[in-house]
């Protein structure tokens, strides 16, 4: 496992817990809006932590903390996901998996292990929009798989899409309200342009707060909860 940074404290990365957030480097995605540049191009990755240091310190934390969130990148890419999840499963931990979605046997492997407590799936347009948002080849019904493995599991869950003005319109908000209804809970995070991985979205003009309004209001005729962030 491949641990490209650590934020040792959250409130706000686990709901309703405090945690500790474990960056893991690598992703089959390239989202040009992506804020985490240097957890997905291998030019930029940051120097890795040592695995023992980073259990060093969460044993630290035991009693203080209460959950752990691994994210990255794309944490499932890493074969040896299940071992650390169970690591830190016995330390007393929650651990909740930040997921792109495109390994369904690996989310399957960990759900019905039990070694994760929460999952957090991102959702990047419509399943034919994919390819165009990841600039990557998206098998969509990895995807699909994903979104039904979580789903049927009633594990603790949360599908989420960074509002891309120039790439969704809500014609495409209620494609993929289609596409997780039933769920738990549907986040809308307000695309912000600071550092992102193409240059070129620093000057991309965000979804106003009346758009969020409407995008909330369409996907809350699909799922259980949809909030704003």
């Amino acid at each position: 496992m491949i641990i490209g940074g650590i934020q040792k404290f959250s409130l706000v990365d686990y709901p309703g817990m405090t945690s500790a957030v474990l960056f893991v480097t690598g992703c089959n995605m390239r989202c040009g809006y992506c804020h985490n540049p240097e957890l997905v191009v291998p030019e930029l990755f940051m120097d890795s932590l040592d695995l023992e240091e980073v259990y060093a310190f969460l044993e630290s934390r035991t009693g203080k903390l209460q959950g752990v969130v691994i994210t990255g990148g794309e944490p499932t890419l890493r074969k040896d996901l299940p071992e650390m999840a169970e690591t830190i499963k016995s330390m007393g931990f929650c651990v909740k998996l930040d997921s792109n979605g495109t390994n369904p046997q690996g989310l399957e492997e960990l759900i019905s292990k039990h070694l994760i407590d929460y999952v957090a799936m991102d959702i990047k347009g419509p399943l034919e929009k994919y390819s165009e948002i990841t600039q990557r080849p998206i098998d969509i019904n990895a995807i699909k798989g994903s979104i039904d493995t979580i789903i049927d599991s009633e594990i603790k869950h949360e599908f989420r899409t960074t509002a891309v003005k120039s790439q969704l319109d809500l014609t495409d908000f209620r494609k993929m309200g289609e596409l997780i209804k039933g769920a738990q809970h549907f986040s809308i995070q307000k695309f912000v342009p600071t550092k992102t991985l193409d240059c070129s979205f620093a000057d991309e003009k965000p979804f106003d707060n009346k758009e969020m309004i409407q995008i909330k209001e369409i996907m809350s005729n699909y799922v259980k909860k949809c909030t704003i962030r």
